[in-house]
């Protein structure tokens, strides 16, 4: 696993950042008029290159505005930037860009290295409409072995890495580290709960009843069995799987050579879990060790291009870009400033494979040794396992692509945007809405609608009789209803063995509500050992109505808005509004019987019939009450022994 990552070497965030490089200093505007003018874009350039040496750094070119119009780097500052009053040398796309420049910013570096790093942060920061831009603005996700606990916790992680322990990553998208944490749990029985939920446990919860956690919160393992099962995780996931598995299959010979046919039935599941994980490899990675591998393709004016993240031999999954601004840019300058960029915020493995021969390739590698820390080396397989895992890259890039191309219907665009808004890693099969409903606290109720591709899948839809939680309780209400949701899930099926979008687990959950229902519904997967269902919640903005813009809360804190005119505001207003429908639905049923419910229900044998021949006859359920045993019998209907029974049951004593 590479060691953590500083800040880009030449970053204006890096605290070395005056050691490297003087931005302030080597800064120089040239102002001009708005109007495009290729001439006045030309002088502006004239007017910058006096003012430059032969030395490394980057350029940014800006408009009147002051926007940024593109960025880029240089081995030697004045040679290149001169290049740029060639005017007739220049692309149509450059002439253009040329036009609308009115002054640069200059910054120098120590080295080309350097600037190359600079170049794709300050690409990423500014979005230059000139330069070809990786349009993936979600982070991605790594596994963290927490060290700072007497029993260490695995768990997702994103962004900065600060908390002390080991990262494993980058996995491709959170359901692909989801999923590798949900297997490593049955194989290691290591927690995933809190540090605050681990201390206040009295009896083990649910994930140790399915085998998933050794429970230390209640001490059925010693710290020094937890201790060897996190070797065994590290060893596992730094690329030594085959060692972990002899290990097991040898404590589980000597567990059943020593008849503790319990502890052999232990182990053999753990070893059914490690041979489950190696099976479920989607690319065949064995032998490439540490390793990402790049494919790229081409077709009616876009690029697709296709990532496999392999460490230690495992695929860890992967992801497909489509980067834009790429016209009149070829293909491999596109390849490799989306290899700069991407690497800008991931650690870069020792390997980095790749489709097709880069510009400046070694350069690209010098500046992602900087930023490793250890020797990385870009190549193009032409042999045996990697090429055969780059051939199998190269096809699904081919396929994305096509899908892509293809996904010009109105509903596939529109999950396709909604997995980019939630950053899913994609399209959701199987949407689960919620809602509550109740009228200061009584006769509250919980709801669940189903939304597939084709639409919403009535047959599906949930109602949950609000049984605990104290009803005038928004929150408490959505906890409970997760609860009992996603506690059924785990027992009916934990290992998320049906077809996905055709079983029992969401692909996203979508709450009516802000971040009170948000917290409640987190905190409740939180307890289940759940963390692969992905969770948003939307609440009416400042001014409600369909006019409204509506706040959508992440799990994490964040909240994201769409513009008022957006299509896929629209289909999740939409999906908001049916389950409201649903859930007063639910609630208005449950008052209406409760209004016409009568204390006659409660009598046993006393059906409609009964009941109306009753009230017809007494007039109300009081009187039936009242009524002597004679009186009762002399009901039309009653017979001698109901009528007995409906006395009795209103005098026990006789």
């Amino acid at each position: 696993m590479p060691p953590r990552v500083p800040s880009s070497a030449g970053s204006p965030y890096d605290p070395r950042g005056a050691e490297r490089f003087h931005e302030e200093r080597a800064t120089y505007t040239v102002k001009g008029d708005a109007q495009p003018d290729i001439e006045a874009g030309v002088q502006a350039i004239r007017d910058t290159v006096k003012t430059l040496k032969p030395k490394p750094g980057v350029y940014r070119m800006l408009d009147a505005r002051g926007d940024v119009l593109y960025v880029g780097k240089a081995r030697a500052l004045k040679n290149r930037v001169a290049n740029y009053t060639q005017v007739a040398n220049l692309s149509n796309r450059l002439q253009r860009m040329v036009s609308q420049t009115r002054r640069m910013e200059i910054v120098t570096t120590n080295s080309e290295a350097e600037a190359l790093l600079l170049e794709a942060q300050l690409i990423k920061r500014f979005r230059p409409p000139y330069n070809v831009l990786l349009r993936d603005d979600k982070s991605f996700p790594f596994i963290l072995l927490r060290a700072d606990h007497e029993y260490p916790r695995i768990m997702k992680h994103r962004g900065a890495r600060r908390a002390k322990g080991d990262y494993y990553g980058p996995f491709a998208s959170a359901g692909s580290v989801n999923t590798t944490i949900n297997a490593l749990q049955k194989l290691f029985l290591l927690r995933s709960c809190t540090d605050s939920f681990l201390e206040r446990r009295d009896r083990p919860c649910l994930l140790y009843q399915i085998k998933r956690c050794s429970a230390p919160c209640v001490g059925r393992i010693s710290p020094e069995d937890y201790g060897e099962l996190v070797r065994q995780a590290k060893d596992f996931l730094g690329g030594k799987s085959s060692g972990v598995q002899r290990e097991i299959e040898r404590q589980m010979e000597e567990a059943a050579e020593a008849l503790d046919f319990e502890r052999a039935a232990m182990l053999r599941d753990r070893l059914r879990a490690a041979t489950a994980i190696q099976s479920s490899q989607a690319v065949n990675a064995a032998g490439v060790g540490d390793a990402d591998v790049f494919a790229l393709a081409s077709k009616g004016g876009q690029v697709g291009i296709q990532a496999f993240f392999v460490r230690g031999g495992q695929n860890w999954g992967h992801r497909a870009f489509f980067p834009t601004h790429t016209q009149d840019v070829d293909d491999a300058d596109v390849l490799a400033d989306v290899l700069a960029q991407f690497y800008e915020e991931v650690p870069p493995p020792r390997t980095v494979l790749v489709d097709r021969a880069l510009p400046e390739q070694a350069l690209l590698a010098e500046a992602l040794c900087e930023v490793a820390g250890h020797r990385v080396e870009i190549s193009v397989p032409q042999r045996g396992d990697r090429r055969r895992l780059m051939a199998q890259a190269s096809r699904n890039a081919m396929e994305a692509l096509d899908r892509r191309l293809a996904e010009s219907g109105t509903k596939a665009k529109i999950n396709r945007e909604l997995a980019e808004f939630l950053e899913l890693s994609e399209p959701p099969q199987r949407i689960e809405i919620y809602d509550n409903s109740h009228i200061q606290g009584t006769k509250a109720v919980g709801a669940m609608v189903v939304a597939g591709p084709e639409g919403f899948l009535k047959n599906q839809y949930r109602k949950f009789n609000i049984k605990t939680a104290q009803t005038d309780d928004d929150f408490a209400m959505m906890r409970e209803v997760m609860t009992r949701r996603f506690a059924r899930a785990l027992r009916e099926d934990p290992d998320r063995s049906q077809e996905r979008g055709s079983g029992i687990w969401p692909d996203l959950v979508l709450l009516d509500g802000g971040k009170g229902q948000m917290s409640a519904a987190r905190d409740a997967l939180e307890e289940l050992g759940i963390e692969d269902v992905a969770l948003i919640a939307i609440a009416k903005g400042p001014h409600h109505g369909r006019e409204g813009r509506e706040v959508f809360h992440f799990p994490d804190g964040r909240e994201k808005t769409l513009p008022t005119n957006s299509p896929l505001l629209f289909y999740l207003q939409t999906l908001r509004d049916e389950v409201h429908r649903f859930a007063i639905g639910a609630h208005r049923a449950k008052r209406s019987r409760a209004i016409s419910a009568s204390p006659l229900d409660e009598i046993p044998g006393i059906g409609p019939s009964r009941k109306r021949a009753l009230l017809l006859h007494f007039g109300t359920a009081g009187k039936v009450r009242a009524a002597a045993l004679d009186d009762l019998k002399r009901t039309p209907g009653i017979s001698a022994g109901v009528a007995q029974k409906i006395y009795d049951f209103y005098h026990p004593a006789g």
